[in-house]
Order: C-alpha cells, then sequence, then structure tokens
C-alpha cells in the first residue's frame, strides 16, 4: 500500500549539504515553504498521507529503496500538515529528533536527487 506519494519539483541551494557527511540528512518540504526553509529543503507537490509511516515500512526516493527503522513523533503530523520531515540516513534504531523519519540503505547522494522523481512510503 502507498502510505505517501509526491512528486520533487526544485530544491533550495543548501539543500543537498548534509548528504555525504556523518549526519547525512534531507528535509523535505511541499511547496508552499517559506523562504528560509525552501533554501535547505527538497520541495514536492504534497500528497496525502494515507496511514502513517510505520518501521519496517519502505521509503523509495527517485531510484533509492530505504526500511524505516524509526519515526519521530511529530513527522506523521508535519507530513500530513506541511509535507515535511527531515529524512535521516543514519540507519539508527531511534531517531534523534521528533520531526525525523531514521533510514536504512545505500547513502542518498546529490545526484540521485532528481526533478520529477518520487519520494513514496509504501507499507
Amino acid at each position: 500500500m502507498v502510505k505517501y506519494s509526491a512528486k520533487i519539483t526544485g530544491w533550495g541551494q543548501d539543500a543537498m549539504m548534509f548528504l555525504g557527511t556523518d549526519d547525512a540528512f534531507i528535509i523535505i518540504f511541499d511547496n508552499n515553504a517559506p523562504a528560509e526553509l525552501a533554501e535547505i529543503s527538497v520541495l514536492h507537490e504534497r500528497g496525502e498521507l494515507k496511514a502513517n509511516p510505520m518501521p519496517g515500512d519502505t521509503v523509495k526516493i527517485c531510484d533509492k529503496e530505504y526500511i524505516i527503522t524509526d519515526v519521530g513523533t511529530e513527522a506523521p503530523t508535519t507530513l500530513r500538515e506541511l509535507g515535511h520531515c527531515a529524512l535521516s540516513f543514519k540507519g539508527l534504531n531511534k531517531v534523534e529528533r521528533p520531526g525525523c523519519i531514521e533510514l536504512l540503505g545505500e547513502p542518498l547522494l546529490p545526484e540521485d536527487i532528481k526533478e520529477g522523481g518520487l519520494i513514496q512510503i509504501e507499507g
């Protein structure tokens, strides 16, 4: 079941700055993000969150696939209301921030993110 699907429309100039680092995360936000947040976000056309993401679900970002290891307490609400959360690629068993979804898989690289690509959560 596809729980969430959103098409990437672009990204801010600083959106990829944490990929390839020990912190390895991106921030996603719908196209209505305030300008200061749009600069650090991967922007998308917000989809409907049909069910909350859960550990064990799959997240697909363009052609890469990840397993959710933990979901912060605020992430489902902000994803539903603003198309917003942080996607962390550390693979931790416990999120470090309440608005984060922790993912396990190959590192996401800036060149992996493509305009028109999809961010999907399946469970």
